[in-house]
C-alpha cells in the first residue's frame, strides 16, 4: 500500500502505539483521524502530530457512530482502520467477576468488532481496504491473573482470522499484530506513559512494524505478526 494520501482511522490514538503510528503515517502523507476518551489528551496529541481528533468511546455504539460520521465528514472515505484501543485488568481466577469481563470485552472485543463491521461495509463496496488489529502476545499464551485480558486478545485474534477469510475476496487485507510488553500508559491508572527500559519494546518499534507490513504491495499481506523484546530478562 502506498501510504501517501491514504485515509486512516486509529482508535486509542492519543498515546502509546496509536499515537506513534499516527505520527509516522502523517509524516508519510496520510490523513489520519485518532480517537480517545480523554479529550484534552487527545486534542493535545492530535495538534502535536498533525492528526484529526475525534473524542469518542469505541466501547459504545454512540461512540462508533460518532467516529464514522467524522470519517465521512473529515476524510470522505477510508483506506485503513487500526483497532488499537484497549484496556487490561489482572485478577486471580478465584476473584473473577462478570463485570470485569464486560468492561474489558466492551473495548477490546465488542468495540473492535463494531469498528470493523462499519469499515467492512466501506471496504467491500470499494473492493479494497486494510484492517490492523493490535493484539498482544498475551493472545498467544496465557499467564497467571491474565484470564480477562488474555481472553479478550484470544477473541480478537480469532476475529482477525475470520475477517481474513471473509474479506480476502474483496481485496481487503486484515493484519493481526501482537506486541510483547511495550512501555506505554497501558495498565497505568494515571494513564501516564511509562519511561523507556532497555529490555522492553517502545511504541516506535511496533509502529514501524505495522507500517512495514502495510507497505507490502496490495497483492499480498501478513496475516499475523508478533514482535518480541530481544532479551526481556537482561
Amino acid at each position: 500500500m502506498e501510504i501517501k494520501s491514504k485515509k486512516v482511522l486509529i482508535t486509542g490514538g492519543s498515546s502509546g502505539i496509536g499515537k506513534a503510528l499516527a505520527k509516522m503515517l502523517v509524516e508519510e502523507g496520510a490523513r489520519v483521524i485518532i480517537t480517545g476518551r480523554d479529550q484534552r489528551k487527545l486534542e493535545r496529541a492530535a495538534t502535536e502530530i498533525g492528526a484529526i481528533a475525534v473524542h469518542a468511546d469505541v466501547s459504545t455504539d454512540e461512540g462508533v457512530d460518532k467516529t464514522y460520521a467524522a470519517v465521512e465528514s473529515e476524510l470522505n472515505g477510508l483506506d485503513l482502520l487500526v483497532n488499537n484501543a484497549g484496556i487490561g485488568l489482572r485478577k486471580p481466577v478465584d476473584e473473577l467477576e462478570r463485570e470485569d469481563f464486560q468492561k474489558v470485552f466492551d473495548v477490546n472485543v465488542f468495540g473492535a468488532a463494531r469498528m470493523a463491521a462499519k469499515a467492512a461495509v466501506i471496504f467491500k463496496n470499494q473492493k479494497h481496504g486494510n484492517i490492523v488489529n493490535i493484539g498482544s502476545t498475551a493472545g498467544l499464551k496465557g499467564y497467571p491473573t491474565g484470564s480477562i485480558y488474555t481472553a479478550s486478545k484470544f477473541a480478537l485474534r480469532a476475529m482477525s482470522q475470520c475477517w481474513q477469510a471473509e474479506l480476502r475476496p474483496y481485496n481487503v487485507r486484515v493484519f493481526q499484530v501482537n506486541p510483547s510488553e511495550v512501555t506505554t500508559a497501558f495498565g497505568q491508572d494515571s494513564r501516564r506513559e511509562r519511561p523507556e527500559e532497555p529490555n522492553k519494546l517502545t511504541s516506535v518499534e511496533i509502529a514501524h512494524s505495522i507500517i512495514s507490513a502495510l507497505k507490502m504491495d496490495d497483492r499480498g499481506f501478513i496475516p499475523e505478526l508478533s514482535v518480541w523484546a530481544t532479551n526481556p530478562f537482561e
